[in-house]
């Protein structure tokens, strides 16, 4: 019983860290306009989906406006020009994603992952390391 409870203890601890972060980025998400909310829950929910569904990729920044301005709708993005970066590597993204009307829940997410960007272009999208 007492392995069982150092158990649960243990897992309720490695657990708080990840809930406390999931609160601190809700906190944010609450401070911003609305548009700007959209765009960032939409960055934040690529990148999570991204790395969630093929593991060789570790996407930690995602620039919707890359190669094309966004187009946005009330409750939703459509990125045709996007990149994300993964271990210090730039790829091709596009991505339409839609949220419930405050923005704080995606209903929705289609993406599609293209060609790695050659270092040399980063400087003319705005990339960087």
């Amino acid at each position: 019983m007492k392995k069982l409870c150092l158990l649960v203890l243990a897992c309720l601890t490695l657990a708080w860290p990840a809930k406390a972060m999931d609160n601190a980025l809700r906190a944010g998400l609450l401070k911003l306009d609305p548009q700007t909310r959209l765009e960032q829950r939409c960055d934040a929910e690529v990148l999570d989906r991204i790395t969630h569904d093929d593991k060789s990729f570790k996407a930690d920044r995602v620039v919707a406006y890359a190669f094309a301005t966004p187009e946005m709708s009330a409750d939703a993005i459509r990125s045709p020009g996007a990149a994300f970066r993964s271990k210090g590597q730039w790829y091709r993204l596009k991505f339409k994603c839609q949220t419930a009307p405050d923005h704080m829940q995606v209903l929705q997410l289609r993406y599609r992952i293209g060609d790695e960007i050659p270092e040399t272009d980063w400087a003319k999208y705005n990339l960087y390391d």
